[in-house]
């Protein structure tokens, strides 16, 4: 059987513009499309369509925005130059009306297009409204549980941290399918953070930078693999982000495998998390801590992997390792001599 090559062969495909409306009508439409691409003088143009008077005059067009009336005036001149609207004066006052040649054209559009630009947006807000109570519903679960299991802290407190938890990291979500799991693993921090006893517990670092999706989450991964656990290393963005930036991402892949660059997230900054410190290092990009006594402050001024080429993000990554081995040392912390 033969397979007939539509693109190229003349006998089966015939193009044809026949159908198409004349440039001239097109011009005329698309003019007139042009002129009512604005919420107002739609508005405008409903409101003389539907008077029961079938006209409408400049004062009662003035009541439908909080705008001049020579603005109304003006909007109602670019519908009357392109055949929408007529117009005649009577004493101080204005009245237009639709054209009547325009008019089945005018309903057609405002009885066809506004009821479901309309039903669109209720419906939007509909599954909206379900989306918040499904999650709120998620939220009060997960709370529940995780009461249920720390049974040695207060449940109103946990209750409370679940919440305030999901209420951070919600404001710069991109995406938000994954917000119960990352609200679980940052309120469990947070509560660690909360009831950490500094006499007893291991030492914890806390890596600062504004948007926690770079600098920071790359320097609390090199403390982590070099470390084996003993010390926590932890970062926090001032204004987090919504993702890790790419490029780091794949570092952190190199250092910890696929599983702690897909587990990695921006979370802002706790008093918490500062007060839980031993060493808060903020990343050399402005950000200001509390200030919380007995508490190591350091800055390092450490280049930006997000604005940096290839080679440049490894000089930032030895950088920032060559950092670390410096912090681990004056922690008493001894790691081999190798790269990570």
């Amino acid at each position: 059987m033969t397979t007939t090559n539509l693109l190229t062969d003349p006998a089966e495909c015939r193009p044809s513009a026949t159908h198409a409306i004349g440039t001239e009508a097109a011009t005329t439409v698309a003019t007139v499309l042009k002129s009512l691409s604005d919420p107002l003088r739609l508005r405008m143009l409903s409101a003389i369509a539907t008077d029961p008077r079938g006209e409408a005059c400049v004062c009662d067009l003035a009541e439908l925005a909080d705008v001049s009336q020579p603005t109304i005036s003006h909007h109602l001149k670019v519908m009357k130059e392109t055949g929408m609207l007529a117009s005649e004066r009577r004493g101080t006052w204005v009245y237009y009306r639709i054209v009547p040649e325009r008019r089945s054209a005018v309903t057609a559009l405002l009885d066809t297009f506004a009821p479901a630009a309309v039903t669109d947006v209720q419906v939007e807000a509909e599954d909206r409204a379900e989306a918040l109570r499904t999650m709120d519903a998620r939220l009060t679960r997960l709370a529940e549980e995780l009461a249920d299991e720390l049974t040695g802290l207060n449940r109103d407190l946990v209750v409370a941290i679940v919440r305030e938890s999901y209420a951070g990291l919600v404001r710069s979500a991109k995406l938000t399918q994954h917000m119960i799991p990352l609200t679980e693993r940052f309120a469990r921090q947070r509560l660690a953070d909360l009831t950490r006893d500094r006499e007893s517990g291991v030492p914890q670092v806390l890596f600062v930078c504004v948007a926690n999706a770079g600098r920071s989450q790359l320097a609390a991964a090199i403390v982590n693999q070099l470390a084996g656990g003993r010390i926590i290393a932890r970062s926090a963005g001032s204004t987090p982000a919504a993702d890790v930036h790419p490029h780091v991402r794949s570092l952190l892949a190199e250092i910890g495998g696929n599983r702690d660059a897909a587990e990695a997230f921006p979370k802002p900054l706790t008093d918490d998390a500062v007060r839980a410190a031993d060493v808060v290092v903020t990343m050399g990009c402005g950000d200001v801590c509390p200030i919380i006594p007995g508490v190591r402050y350091e800055d390092w001024a450490v280049g930006d992997p997000a604005l940096a080429s290839e080679v440049g993000i490894a000089a930032i990554r030895d950088d920032i390792e060559a950092r670390v081995r410096g912090l681990l040392t004056d922690l008493h912390v001894h790691v081999d001599g190798g790269s990570p």
